[in-house]
C-alpha cells in the first residue's frame, strides 16, 4: 500500500503544483510507473475543483464562477497540459520536417500557433463550462480522469520520440498493460454516473481521436513526446465537453446509473 501510495504521491507532484509529503521516494522507474494513477489524479484534481465550484457558485453569478474556476484550474495544473498544447501547435504549425517540430516544441517561447491554441482551448472551457454549469459539479472530475486516462493509453499505445530535455522520457520507457488496466479501472465509476448513451458516445469519440491522433503523431514525428500528450489531454478533454453539450442541447439524458 505504501509503494502504490507513493507512486499516486508521485504522480499528483508531476502532474499538478499540489505539495506532497517529504517521504515520497523519486526515481525514474517510480515516475515510470505511476502513469497507472494519470486518472485518479485527474479524480483527486477534479473533486477539488468540484468543492471550490460550490463555493464560487454561492459567491458569484456563473459566469464569473466559471471564469474563477478555470483561474483555479491552471493554478493547481500549473498551466501543465496547456503548455503541451501550445507547444505542439508552434512545433506542427511552423515545423517542416521531424527535426523542426521536435527543435521547436522544445522552444520555451510561445508562437502564433501556440498561442491560437491556447487561446481556443481556454476560451472553448469557457464557453462549455458556463453551458454545463448545471452538471459542472459532476463533469469536471469525469472529465479531469476520461482526458488523462486518453493520454495514458495513447502513452502505451504510441512508440516515443525522444527529445532532449524531455520530462517524460521517464514516463516512457517500459510501459505495461498493468498501467493502462489500472488506468481503465479507475474510469469505470464514469459508468455509474453518466446515462449509458453519453457513455456509450463518449468512448466512441474518444476511441476515433485517439486512433486519428495516435496515427497522425506516428506520420509527422514517428510516436509521441510529452508536449503530445499535454496536447491529447486536452483536445480530449474539449471533445468530452462538445459531446455532453451536443447532449444537453438535443435535450437527452445526461446523469444516469444510481444517480439517474
Amino acid at each position: 500500500m505504501r509503494t502504490e501510495l507513493n507512486l499516486f504521491l508521485l504522480a499528483l507532484s508531476f502532474f499538478t503544483r499540489l505539495p506532497v509529503a517529504n517521504w515520497v521516494e523519486y526515481s525514474q522507474q517510480n515516475l515510470n510507473k505511476s502513469n497507472r494513477y494519470f486518472s485518479l489524479v485527474g479524480w483527486f484534481v477534479g473533486g477539488i475543483l468540484s468543492l471550490g465550484f460550490i463555493g464560487l457558485n454561492q459567491l458569484f453569478p456563473i459566469d464569473v464562477a466559471v471564469w474563477c474556476l478555470l483561474v483555479l484550474s491552471l493554478l493547481l495544473t500549473g498551466v501543465f497540459h496547456e503548455d503541451g498544447l501550445a507547444d505542439m501547435a508552434d512545433g506542427f504549425g511552423g515545423g517542416f520536417t521531424k527535426a523542426d517540430k521536435l527543435r521547436i516544441m522544445k522552444d520555451s517561447r510561445l508562437g502564433t500557433y501556440g498561442s491560437a491554441a491556447l487561446i481556443l482551448a481556454l476560451i472553448a472551457k469557457l464557453m462549455l463550462w458556463t453551458h454545463l454549469a448545471l452538471w459542472l459539479i459532476w463533469l469536471v472530475p469525469i472529465t479531469y480522469a476520461l482526458s488523462r486516462a486518453t493520454a495514458a493509453f495513447l502513452l502505451t499505445l504510441t512508440p516515443y520520440v525522444e527529445a532532449e530535455g524531455s520530462k517524460s522520457k521517464p514516463l516512457a520507457e517500459n510501459q505495461t498493460t498493468k498501467e493502462s488496466l489500472i488506468n481503465f479501472i479507475f474510469i469505470l465509476p464514469i459508468s455509474l454516473i453518466l446515462h449509458w448513451k453519453l457513455t456509450l458516445v463518449l468512448v466512441i469519440c474518444l476511441a476515433i481521436f485517439l486512433a486519428v491522433y495516435r496515427r497522425f503523431l506516428i506520420k509527422q514525428i514517428g510516436g509521441f513526446t510529452g508536449d503530445t500528450l499535454g496536447g491529447a489531454q486536452q483536445i480530449s478533454e474539449v471533445i468530452i465537453y462538445l459531446v455532453v453539450v451536443a447532449f444537453v442541447q438535443h435535450n437527452l439524458p445526461i446523469l444516469g446509473g444510481f444517480l439517474g
